[in-house]
Order: structure tokens, then sequence, then C-alpha cells
């Protein structure tokens, strides 16, 4: 499980037998998730709410979602260095879930807008000349993964705030096709970083809610 970055709680034992942090990965939680299954230990939820401050401000989100995708680029191009002795530590399901959770969440991010644009130039273009250059399904694969995909995450990200009865920000989650936008710039920007800079960590500014400044 790559773990997130509120409220881990972990046994002193355990971080010592895996070493610790990794002080290069700009997103550590993820990489003690793989690190921690690899070594045979399990992860537990705890049913309970953490009301951790979102980041309200653009650029600041922004800069946040570059630096974790930017660490589980780093993740799972260091786990992958020896595909098989992750493989053997962690199970075929844990291997299987290694590169949904990390592979996926990476791939899906760089390779949404070119899905978009694959989307839209049929129709911009006509269907025709598109098949004859992509062939004939993968204008409609495209459309397919547009409609469906945006579709289940639009709404999960209405179902979420209606089940715990926040009914006023159910609507918020409609805009959940330009949050994988911006997710997707997000994405390349740490691609970019990855190349560039890659052990730069960009901090987050908290304390900028209304709720936080009562």
């Amino acid at each position: 499980m790559p773990l997130g970055g509120t409220s881990n709680h972990f046994r002193t034992e355990a971080l010592r037998a895996i070493h610790g942090w990794d002080p290069y990965n700009v997103t550590e939680d993820a990489d003690l998730g793989i690190r921690l299954a690899q070594m045979g230990y399990r992860v537990t939820t705890l049913d309970s709410t953490t009301f951790e401050e979102a980041t309200n401000e653009l650029g600041n989100w922004l800069r946040q979602r570059s630096r974790w995708l930017k660490g589980y680029m780093q993740t799972w191009l260091v786990h992958m260095r020896r595909p098989h002795g992750l493989l053997k530590n962690a199970g075929i399901k844990g291997f299987l879930g290694f590169q949904l959770f990390i592979g996926g969440t990476i791939l899906t991010t760089l390779l949404n807008p070119i899905l978009w644009v694959l989307s839209l130039l049929p129709l911009l273009l006509g269907i025709s000349g598109m098949t004859d250059i992509l062939g004939p399904l993968l204008p409609h694969t495209a459309a397919l993964s547009l409609i469906v995909g945006n579709g289940l995450f639009t709404y999960l990200a209405m179902l979420g705030p209606y089940r715990r009865g926040w009914l006023s920000l159910s609507p918020y989650g409609l805009a959940a096709p330009f949050y994988w936008l911006l997710i997707s710039v997000a994405g390349y920007r740490g691609f970019w970083q990855l190349i560039t800079n890659p052990w730069h960590w960009e901090k987050t500014r908290h304390g900028t809610t209304k709720m936080a400044a009562q």
C-alpha cells in the first residue's frame, strides 16, 4: 500500500527494520509502504476522520501534486531496478498492486491529455482521416476512456461527501475533468523536475484556509 501523508502510525522496530525513510524520495510515505510490504509487514486502516487542511490555492496545489507524482516516479524507478527481487519479496499480488497503484497512477496522469486529444481530433478533423492515421479502434478506445474514466471519477468525487452528509460539497465533484487536466500538468511538471532537479522538495504552505485562520 502506498501510504498517504496523513496520520500514519508506525512501530519503531518496523521503521528500524527497513532503515527508516529514504531521504532522497520526495514522497517518502509511498516508498515506505512498498518497503514495509517487502519485509512482510502489513498496513491497516483506522476507522477515523482526519481533518487535514487541503490546499486551496492553485499554485500551492500544483507544487504539492508535482512533488507527490515525482516521488511516485522515484519510487517506481527505485523498486523496479530489481523487478525479480520485488516479485520475490512482495509476491505476485504485491507486485501487481505496485504496478497498479504506483505505475498506473503515473501512466494515467501522463496519458490523460493524450487520450483527450485523440478523442477530440476525430471530431475536429473527421473520423475517416484519423482512422487512416491511427487505426480504426484507437479513436474509439480513447473516447471510451474519456467518457467512462472521467464519468467514474466524477461519480466517486460526488459520492464521497454525499455519504458523509456533506451534500453541499457533492456538486464540486462535477469539476473532476478539470482536476484531471490539472493533475496531468502536475505530472508533466514532476516528470521534468525528475530529470532536472530530482531531489528538490517543494514545500506546501499550510494555514491558508478560513478554518485555519479562526
